[in-house]
């Protein structure tokens, strides 16, 4: 028959054994670094590598061909002299101030009109999300036959109001805003999945309590919605700059309907380097350019990450 032990019994451990709370964090730990290893490990093989490898040829003058030559930093010297570079550097600037925040409300608003459940909410979210399965480049090539002068579809609908003979993508003051608009177009679905989640992990007894306390819809949503969803807004919003600096939207919506122009006025950064690279043969310059670029974004993503504690702003 088997005894049970006294409860005032202490249990002694073999001298130089672990307790048994320590085991199980070591087997947690353990579990998790395998889990993480995978990832761990193609980041390191398809970024990290790529990344060292491009920081080395930033130091070389090479032409694609085999030929490398040692310049040191004047790659980089180079930058300061480049009036076409700080072309894209202005035009990049510009994409991001007005497609980050228009984005971000455009689908915050759509994520707070599909929270609820409704007859047919799921056929509108599916409508909403359904751009961002498509590939960019067929997006492109669709939106460029709209856009095209006169007889797209889109100068024909606004030909009663008098704009059917404008140049969407060939007028430099409307192309870039053209982009814009067409990459909001085709990121609102999935940035609104994202804030949906983060809506969806609210306790509504926050939102019912405020109600009984008399707030407003608009003050349920400042003092009892947006203070919890800063987290999953934060990483939008840093997902949002990343992506419209070296995002596919960055390069090739350009590449497709504008190959840079009119008159440099669509020439991301990006799509700058990749002019240096494949157009130019200017590797290391390419290279440098690159380089530039991501240390920038760790620099600014990391930068955001301490000002917002990673999105809580105001934890401790």
């Amino acid at each position: 028959m088997a005894t049970v032990a006294d409860p005032g019994t202490t249990v002694r451990r073999p001298p130089g054994a672990a307790p048994p709370v320590w085991n199980r964090r070591r087997r947690e730990a353990l579990a998790g670094y395998a889990f993480v290893a995978p990832d761990l490990l193609g980041l390191m093989m398809f970024v990290g590598l790529p990344m060292a490898l491009s920081l080395g040829v930033s130091l070389f003058s090479a032409d694609g061909f085999g030929g490398y030559t040692y310049v040191g930093l004047d790659n980089f010297r180079q930058m300061a002299e480049d009036t076409q570079l700080w072309q894209s550097v202005k035009v990049t600037l510009t994409y991001t101030v007005a497609f980050v925040p228009i984005g971000f409300v455009v689908s915050l608003g759509l994520a707070l009109l599909v929270r609820d459940h409704f007859p047919g909410v799921g056929l509108v979210r599916t409508m909403f999300f359904l751009p961002h399965v498509i590939s960019l480049v067929v997006v492109g090539i669709a939106w460029q036959f709209l856009l095209v002068d006169k007889k797209g579809a889109v100068p024909t609908l606004l030909r009663p109001v008098g704009l059917g003979d404008t140049s969407f993508l060939g007028d430099p003051s409307l192309a870039l805003g053209s982009l814009v608009a067409i990459s909001i177009w085709f990121l609102m679905g999935y940035n609104m999945l994202i804030l949906l989640g983060g809506l969806k992990d609210i306790p509504k007894e926050y939102e019912e309590a405020a109600a009984i306390d008399g707030a407003t819809a608009w003050q349920k949503f400042r003092h009892v919605i947006w203070p919890l969803l800063r987290p999953t807004s934060f990483f939008v919003l840093v997902n949002s700059v990343v992506g419209s600096v070296t995002g596919l939207q960055a390069f090739d919506l350009v590449y497709v309907l504008t190959k840079g122009g009119p008159a440099g006025s669509t020439s991301s950064v990006v799509f700058y380097i990749y002019q240096q690279a494949f157009t130019f043969n200017n590797y290391g310059y390419a290279s440098a350019l690159t380089t530039v670029v991501v240390g920038f974004l760790i620099a600014a993503t990391g930068t955001m990450f301490g000002l917002t504690k990673g999105g809580r702003f105001d934890a401790g």
